[in-house]
This record gives C-alpha cells, sequence and structure tokens, in this order.
C-alpha cells in the first residue's frame, strides 16, 4: 500500500524497550511482598504490644519539638499542638487537664497542660509562644482520639503564633525526627535501667525478651518514675521560659 512503511520492533530499540517491560513485570510483584512483609512485621509488632521505631507516625509537615510535643501550622495562620507518638506509645491513654484558655497568651516553655494517668502526671509545656485560639473540647470526651489519631483528632491547642520561624527553627522535620526518635527509644532503656534500679520497684518486667520494650511501659511504671521522665524528657531547658 502507497504510504505505508513496516518497521521491524526488532530492527530498533523496540528490544530494549521490550526488556525494561520485563524487568518492571518482575520487579513489581517482589516489591508488593517485600512492602507486604514489612505491613505485616509491624501490626505484629502492634499485636505482640513491642515499641519500636519503625512503628511510630510521623507525618509530613510537622514539627517536633525535643520535648515530645509538635506543631504545624495551618492556612489560617494558626498552629495546632499535640503530643507525638513516642510519648503516647510510653504512656497509653490519659486524660487531658487544660490548664490554657482561649484569649490567654502564652511562651514557649510555659506550661501548657497536664495529663493523668491513675492518679500519676506529666506536664506538657508549649512548643511556641503565642495566643491561644482554641482548645480540643472532644479530647474530654473521648479522651482515645489522642491515641488513636495524635496528629489529626487528637490535637490539644491552636494557638495564634507570634514567633513561629524562629522558634521551629530547633524543631525535628521529617527524616530528622525519625532519627531523632529512635535515639530517643535508646535513651528511654538506659533511662529504665538506672530509674528502676535506682527506686527499686520490685520485680518489675518492663522490656519483652532480647530487650524489645513494652508497648505503654510507663503505664505500669510507678510515681517516682514519672516525675524522673518528667525531668529527663519533657521538662523545658532552663534558658526556655
Amino acid at each position: 500500500m502507497d504510504g505505508f512503511t513496516y518497521s521491524n520492533i526488532f530492527d530498533t530499540k523496540g528490544i530494549e524497550y521490550l526488556a525494561i517491560i520485563a524487568f518492571l513485570v518482575l520487579l513489581i510483584p517482589f516489591w508488593i511482598v517485600l512492602n507486604r512483609r514489612s505491613t505485616l512485621k509491624q501490626g505484629a509488632r502492634r499485636v505482640l504490644g513491642i515499641l519500636s521505631a519503625n512503628i511510630l507516625r510521623i507525618p509530613q509537615g510537622i514539627f517536633f519539638s525535643r520535648n515530645h510535643t509538635w506543631t504545624h501550622l495551618e492556612r489560617s495562620g494558626n498552629a495546632r499542638v499535640g503530643l507525638d507518638d513516642l510519648l503516647i506509645h510510653l504512656t497509653g491513654e490519659m486524660n487531658f487537664i487544660s490548664l490554657r484558655t482561649p484569649g490567654e497568651t502564652i511562651r514557649k516553655g510555659e506550661l501548657l497542660a497536664e495529663f493523668e494517668q491513675e492518679g500519676k502526671l506529666l506536664r506538657i509545656f508549649s512548643p511556641i509562644s503565642g495566643s491561644i485560639v482554641n482548645v480540643n473540647q472532644s479530647l474530654a470526651e473521648e479522651p482515645g482520639l489522642l491515641t488513636d489519631d495524635p496528629y489529626g483528632d487528637g490535637w490539644l491547642y491552636r494557638i495564634r503564633p507570634t514567633d513561629w520561624k524562629a522558634e521551629t527553627a530547633s524543631c525535628y522535620l521529617a527524616g530528622e525526627t525519625a532519627d531523632w526518635l529512635k535515639n530517643e527509644l535508646d535513651r528511654f532503656k538506659d533511662f529504665l535501667a538506672g530509674s528502676v534500679k535506682h527506686h527499686s520497684p520490685g520485680n518489675m518486667i518492663v522490656l519483652q525478651d532480647g530487650g524489645e520494650l513494652r508497648d505503654h511501659t510507663l503505664a505500669a511504671l510507678p510515681h517516682e518514675l514519672w516525675q524522673d521522665f518528667q525531668k529527663e524528657f519533657l521538662d523545658p531547658d532552663e534558658t526556655i521560659g
């Protein structure tokens, strides 16, 4: 037929394209299997009550304070503030006690809220300065929101920040957060070894076989260890105030 040109795919680069397609056909199922195994492994750790760095939730775009709070700037210009997933995994469900009301001003490092669990308290300090816009009242009726969705419905306060850029400069983001939380887990293990020995609360088992951390470790520990934990992990630096 006039105007018809026949090209043999094997005379051009078609054979290379076929090789690439074949490679992808083999690679995709392999990747799915690996990803599924990783997901199953993380799920198994949750079921077994094992706390490790790879089960911690770390959303993108959120600033993490070294005092285990987080903050995220919304389009409105307000910043949400909450507790990070590691702290929640260490404590388990707690009751939220708001110490601030809308309209109040707060400075970075000032007391923001308290959390109570069977008479044991943790104090939480603000990661930013600003004016309190509102408090998450839903936490009073549904404390489980904090453990189920700490970066979503489990937020604590909305604050109108006054020095956002400067005060978040020392926070962790994304990959930095993952490395920091892994180091915090290791530091917590060292803390347990020292504090449990110091207070001698009987033959208390706080680690799984093989040295793995138990989920909600702090829930099983006495008031004295909560106080030690407060000083070691949550209290702000003396230079902040």
